[in-house]
């Protein structure tokens, strides 16, 4: 697929792209039903990211430890077949592929998550919320980009804690030359605004039936899109369209 790509870069995000589920709202399904009920008769009266802090601050006051939480992260839907795919695409001999994460969720979520699939090490760089483990075993989250400081320029509807679209532009510019090939696996609304960045040789790999679906119905020829489409529904065709993205 394309003889003349040496280097490429697949961007990927994470809750529901990546992995088969939706970490925010996971922890909390398994350690605490009742705090992910309120989450979501809060979620449009609070920012989603302060949302998921207040809610581990209150995980935390009920004595749920780093423990729980880690081996609540490890049992999340992860399907065999999309570890193979970036495992697969990471080895292949041409072209080159760098991965790059780019997530709402957070930093603890996700390097768990990746190091009990042995992926961590596949990705360049994960940009997401930064989070950590206090030594009391609070797990204290903030917004990638502070509300108290400068707020990012976005005007399609990315979120107040991160611009993706920013994000990719920011990474590319750190990592030049420029690739040959730009591959975007996504689902989210949010996951408009970076794919809005891709050139005619790029393309987007779209769950379907998720709002980055419907944005592109929606959106995408009044935005400009000019990145090739391709939708999939299962990781095991997301392993297929890899395959034909190496030799």
């Amino acid at each position: 697929m394309g003889s003349d790509i040496q280097r490429q870069l697949v961007v990927f995000d994470f809750d529901w792209s990546m992995a088969d589920q939706d970490t925010d709202r996971w922890v909390f399904e398994v350690l605490a039903p009742d705090i992910r009920r309120k989450m979501k008769s809060l979620k449009d009266e609070i920012q989603w990211t302060d949302l998921v802090s207040q809610s581990l601050e209150e995980l935390h006051r009920r004595g749920k430890t780093r423990e729980d939480i880690e081996n609540a992260l490890r049992t999340m839907p992860f399907h065999p077949a999309m570890v193979r795919a970036i495992s697969n695409l990471k080895n292949a001999s041409s072209p080159i592929t760098t991965f790059f994460c780019l997530s709402n969720a957070n930093s603890v979520f996700i390097s768990t998550i990746l190091e009990s699939r042995a992926l961590l090490d596949v990705f360049e760089e994960i940009i997401t919320n930064p989070a950590s483990f206090e030594p009391s075993g609070l797990l204290k989250l903030r917004r990638r980009v502070d509300p108290t400081g400068p707020q990012h320029l976005c005007k399609v509807g990315c979120s107040a804690n991160m611009c993706k679209g920013e994000e990719l532009e920011a990474f590319l510019a750190r990592h030049q030359p420029v690739y040959d090939r730009i591959i975007y696996v996504g689902d989210g609304a949010n996951d408009f605004c970076p794919i809005l960045r891709l050139r005619s040789q790029d393309m987007v790999l779209c769950r379907r039936f998720r709002g980055l679906e419907r944005r592109i119905a929606q959106e995408g020829e009044r935005e400009g899109l000019k990145c090739q489409v391709r939708y999939w529904a299962g990781a095991w065709e997301v392993e297929e369209i890899f395959r034909e993205l190496s030799t």
